[in-house]
């Protein structure tokens, strides 16, 4: 059954006669249910001509009823008008008064560009996934994105004051909501045909989209009339090649006055001479995050590569031995590397270790087994002796969060090895270990106030734990509020730091050595080895 009603005739033809498409006047005769949209091109055209064509009965009604003969006759002049004015000599009136469209198989919808007569046929859908199997890319559905080029808001606008004029010579209406999306339709149309070749659903969700990018080089001066009269719609803006975007054309359209709109451009839009092109065919997946705690060992290892001036000081960093791995086995673009807190280069962290998240930006291989995992992380393991690697697995994007919690409000615990310029007896220490919940201030310390703003900051030492070495070494263990910088809490920083263990025991006091013994944080969750 066709889909256009009775109604409907009139526009239908007013439309197919000024070059618009079968689906865009379905589109615009608000057919809302996706199977006519779905039929082939040639067959829409011809179960639409068929349609359209004026029967002998219709013609006797008319003969015997002049005055409707000639309102009909002077809609049709008021057609032809119209279509003269715009330059198009492709209309011929026949014999049997009946409107008929030279070459209509040949010609490029005047609304879509095209992108609803050749672009979302099976051909075309075929090459789409000819690029997304060579892309290499693994994945179980997808999303499909379209942008399409911003003219052709100007164009369906245009498109729809013609609409609008002619309704209302019928005393219809047809609300602007009812005219059903140029990419729902294409949607409608195209996402069956890719799930079918491609053999996986079409999910909002997925994490892997095929993008294709659409632009009409002859059309594109469509836009240009409305940076004239809504000026402040089009404002430069970084990453833009255009001002005439598609949200800067949408905001003008809503603001221009349709008297204004009909000067500047024609209703119904001209015929271009040639369809769309497309830009580019693009395939990405979302990022994937991978988490796990490492252990360093080194005292000549920073977190993140240290570069100073361009120059590289160290030739590692435990950033780029996790890392690199998961870049090759992943086949992702780039990775960034997140943790809960950090150590200096000359520390070490012991015990359950550090928890770490690494985002891989656009991998092409994204499914693992547990056991894969596994083979990872003793690959990681037996890379290097300075770092190891526990609780590998595959997180969330939101899990992340509770690490980063933690960077500010869990408790970390440390051992240090400390200086002091005077003599010291075991009884000279032991008043530490008493001491509970001391409230320290610091200063942004001098080595680190290139990378980060000059503040004071309330910490908590949560309690100390001191053992006697020799008459100028003891060793200390600290229980600590998240952030809390332990070598300026032992030498002071030049009284950045009050009170400190200098001042605490009248020493000048340094510290050694440094270990991070525990970060407090429970996450990620434990494995089982």
């Amino acid at each position: 059954m066709f889909p256009l009603t009775e109604e409907s005739k009139c526009l239908a033809r007013l439309l197919l006669n000024t070059g618009t498409c079968p689906r865009c006047i379905f589109r615009f005769c608000g057919v809302d249910f996706h199977a006519p949209y779905k039929l082939p091109y040639k067959e829409l055209l011809s179960e639409l001509q068929k349609f359209l064509e004026t029967e002998k009965d219709e013609l006797i009604l008319e003969v015997m009823n002049p005055p409707p003969k000639k309102i009909r006759l002077q809609e049709l002049e008021d057609s032809v008008d119209n279509l003269s004015q715009n330059g198009e000599g492709r209309i011929s009136v026949s014999q049997d008064g009946s409107i008929a469209s030279k070459n209509s198989n040949l010609n490029v919808c005047n609304i879509c560009l095209g992108i609803l007569q050749e672009f979302c046929e099976k051909d075309f859908v075929k090459k789409v996934c000819q690029k997304v199997e060579a892309s290499g890319f693994e994945f179980t559905s997808l999303v499909f994105s379209v942008s399409f080029p911003p003219q052709l808001s100007v164009r369906e606008h245009a498109a729809w004051l013609l609409v609008k004029q002619e309704m209302g010579k019928q005393s219809l209406s047809l609300g602007r909501d009812d005219i059903v999306q140029l990419k729902e339709a294409y949607k409608w149309i195209t996402h069956p045909l890719f799930s079918e070749e491609l053999g996986v659903p079409i999910d909002g969700k997925s994490l892997f989209e095929v993008s294709v990018v659409f632009a009409h080089p002859e059309t594109v001066e469509d836009c240009h009339f409305l940076a004239a009269k809504c000026p402040d719609c089009f404002k430069p803006a970084k990453n833009k090649q255009s001002v005439f975007t598609r949200m800067a054309v949408m905001k003008a359209l809503n603001k221009i006055k349709e008297e204004d709109f009909l000067k500047q451009f024609p209703c119904p839009p001209n015929s271009p001479k040639s369809t769309c092109t497309v830009l580019e065919i693009e395939c990405a997946h979302g990022a994937v995050f991978v988490a796990g705690r490492y252990n360093k060992y080194s005292r000549n290892l920073p977190q993140t590569p240290w570069i100073i001036d361009g120059e590289r000081k160290l030739e590692s960093s435990v950033e780029e031995l996790i890392s690199d791995h998961l870049l090759t086995v992943f086949k992702a673009e780039s990775f960034n590397f997140s943790s809960s807190g950090r150590e200096d280069v000359d520390v070490r962290t012991l015990g359950n270790g550090r928890p770490f998240a690494i985002e891989l930006v656009n991998p092409h291989r994204v499914h693992f087994t547990s056991q894969e995992i596994k083979e990872l992380q003793q690959k990681i393991n037996n890379s290097s002796n300075k770092i190891q690697v526990r609780d590998l697995q595959l997180v969330t994007r939101e899990a992340i969060g509770h690490m980063k919690e933690g960077e500010e409000e869990k408790t970390k615990t440390y051992s240090a090895l400390i200086w002091t310029n005077k003599v010291i007896q075991k009884k000279d220490i032991e008043f530490l270990n008493d001491i509970k919940d001391l409230k320290i201030d610091q200063k942004t310390p001098l080595r680190v106030l290139h990378r980060r703003p000059l503040a004071v900051r309330a910490r908590v030492i949560h309690s100390m734990e001191s053992h006697y070495v020799d008459e100028h070494h003891f060793r200390l263990h600290l229980k600590t509020q998240a952030g809390t910088y332990i070598k300026e809490f032992v030498h002071g920083d030049f009284g950045r730091t009050k009170p400190n263990i200098g001042s605490l025991m009248n020493v000048t006091a340094d510290i050694l050595e440094l270990d991070v013994e525990s970060v407090d944080v429970d996450w990620p969750p434990a494995l089982d080895d």
